[in-house]
């Protein structure tokens, strides 16, 4: 029983733990759209290739670091290493299809159907990886893809006329970025350390993506690969930017993620990630000034309730598994007359 006990808080504090670091991932990453934002209203700057510059500089930041603090975990098993360059493509995938979906349907309907992940990892995740599935959990979905709409501003408005394909787009967003939850789950399955998995992540998808960027100037209109990769030039202001981008809030952020999945489902830590709009908001207004609308608040409101209501859930579930609210036993006959006649 101690036994079961010790083993059942030590679940519950890593579950809490990993709860802290979804939360911290999720306002790291939402700083990116600051430097991204940046690089495209100052330099113009091809989406493309800020994703390809973004993985290529995380992946050196990362090995860099490995190399000086654990060089151990730059060697990975010759069977992990396939699964990491699937990873890999699958990191490619969503960047591009990421991109994609902003280009076409503008920024706040992409934010809203990218976070379409939430729904995929849970249902993938139920299927396909054997994670619980519970009511509380489908209605934190529901409040914080909720949220996520009003956050983006896409309820109250007219953004939506990309049409079906636009929309398609935006799903398949969603869909792959759970596809990055849910590898990201079975990279902690494996063993694999999560600094490890960062590492070669970004490296196969930079890999991919710079494939991509070649392979697209075959066709006509397309700019050319080096004038593309290089669209910076030497404006060195808008290089340190893109390393800032790689070497913050990305390393930090992606990889916090990935640590948060080994206390975590996949369903769970997709679920917080949909926080990140409303920490960005929040950002935006204290740093850039801009304005949150009343609307917008609701929907911060309702994506931090969501979260908030789904670790209150698995707190009172764990005390329930725990006997907490049982009651206590009372006394047998033969115990209380054990102890009057010791007293």
């Amino acid at each position: 029983m101690a036994t079961t006990a010790h083993a059942s808080n030590t679940a519950n504090v890593s579950n809490t733990k990993g709860y802290y670091i979804a939360l911290l991932c999720s306002v790291i990453l939402s700083t990116t759209g600051v430097f991204i934002r940046y690089l495209t209203e100052h330099y113009n700057m091809p989406p493309l290739a800020i994703a390809f510059w973004r993985d290529a500089f995380t992946a050196i930041v990362v090995l860099a670091a490995l190399l000086l603090i654990r060089p151990a975990l730059i060697r990975v098993r010759r069977a992990d290493l396939l699964f990491l360059s699937a990873f890999g493509l699958v990191l490619a995938l969503f960047n591009i299809l990421w991109t994609v979906s902003v280009w076409y349907n503008g920024a706040s309907v992409a934010t809203a159907l990218v976070y379409s992940s939430a729904v995929f990892t849970v249902l993938l995740g139920c299927l396909f990886l054997k994670e619980r599935f519970y009511f509380a959990k489908l209605l934190a979905v529901i409040l914080c893809l909720s949220g996520c709409f009003l956050v983006s501003g896409t309820i109250g408005g007219s953004p939506w006329n990309s049409g079906a394909a636009g929309i398609s787009i935006g799903l398949l967003s969603g869909l792959s970025y759970a596809g990055y939850s849910l590898m990201g789950r079975l990279a902690s399955r494996r063993g694999i350390n999560p600094w490890s998995t960062l590492l070669y992540t970004f490296l196969f998808a930079s890999v991919a993506l710079l494939l991509i960027i070649l392979l697209r100037s075959c066709f006509p209109g397309a700019n050319a690969p080096v004038a593309e990769l290089f669209w910076l030039g030497n404006a060195l202001p808008g290089w340190g930017v893109l390393f800032l981008l790689a070497a913050g809030p990305t390393v930090l952020g992606f990889g916090l993620y990935n640590v948060s999945l080994v206390h975590l489902s996949s369903g769970i830590v997709n679920l917080i990630a949909t926080s990140e709009p409303a920490f960005t908001i929040i950002i935006a207004f204290f740093i850039l000034g801009e304005k949150m609308t009343f609307v917008q608040l609701c929907g911060c409101a309702l994506i931090l309730c969501g979260v908030a209501f789904l670790k209150i859930y698995e707190m009172i579930h764990a005390a329930q598994q725990n006997g907490y609210f049982s009651k206590r036993a009372r006394p047998t006959k033969t115990a209380a007359r054990t102890k009057s006649n010791i007293l």
